[in-house]
This record gives structure tokens, sequence and C-alpha cells, in this order.
């Protein structure tokens, strides 16, 4: 009877290992797309506004994206380097996320930055949630 349980136990053991790990894999993870702007010190409250309204726009013209989310620096810890404003992304997957970069849209929104001449820098970061 042992003979035929230990096999068994480990077959169950590796069915299960492969099971769970090709589950995982074949989900979806969501991409998290965080934008951060450094302001030129002449750009207005308006023209901020106005890349504000468009970055937020592109939720409903680029398929994937899952949610906007911004807001301005408040840290007391002065690590900033000057910039003020985040913009988050959700999109459903990296598909969606390589969807949007080349979108005519995200083009669109791009022009719109260079016509308004109002950004001194920006950092982009990409990942994937975990807990």
């Amino acid at each position: 009877m042992k003979r035929v349980l230990m096999p068994l136990c480990i077959m169950l053991a590796v069915a299960a290992t492969f099971f769970f790990s090709s589950s995982t894999m074949d989900k979806k993870q969501t991409v998290r797309h965080v934008v951060v702007f450094k302001y030129k010190p002449a750009a207005t409250k308006e023209q901020i506004k106005e890349v504000t309204d468009a970055f937020r726009g592109l939720k409903g013209k680029i398929p994937g994206i899952v949610s906007f989310e911004h807001g301005i620096n408040h840290s007391p810890e002065g690590k900033n380097m000057g910039f003020t404003h985040v913009y988050f992304v959700t999109f459903e997957d990296e598909k969606a996320r390589d969807t949007y970069l080349p979108h005519p849209e995200h083009k669109k929104f791009g022009q719109l930055l260079g016509k308004l001449g109002v950004l001194e820098d920006a950092f982009v970061v990409d990942y994937n949630p975990e807990n």
C-alpha cells in the first residue's frame, strides 16, 4: 500500500504544482503606468489643467485603460526634485499598455505637450502590482 500511496502523492503534488503555476501565468497582469511631470515655472494653471484634462480624456479614447487618477505632490520630505504632478494610469494588461503607447490619441496628447511647451521634465515607471 505504501509503495502505491507514495508515488501517487508525488504525482498529485507535481500535477498540482504544474496546474497552479500555469494557471497564474495565463492570467492577465494589470499594469500601472506612473507619469510624473515637472512643469516649467512659466506654465499657467490653465495650461496644466488643459494637459490634465487631455490626459484624463485618453481613458475614453483608448481601449484597455481601466482607470486614471492624478494629483499634486505634497510630500514634506522634499525629495521630489521639482516634479510636482503625478498621473496614474491602470491598464488591463501589458497588451493594453502596448496598444496605448503608439495609439494616435496618445500621440495627439504628446503633440499637445509639445505645442504648449510647458514641460521641463518627465519620468515614467510601469509596474505590475504585487501583494
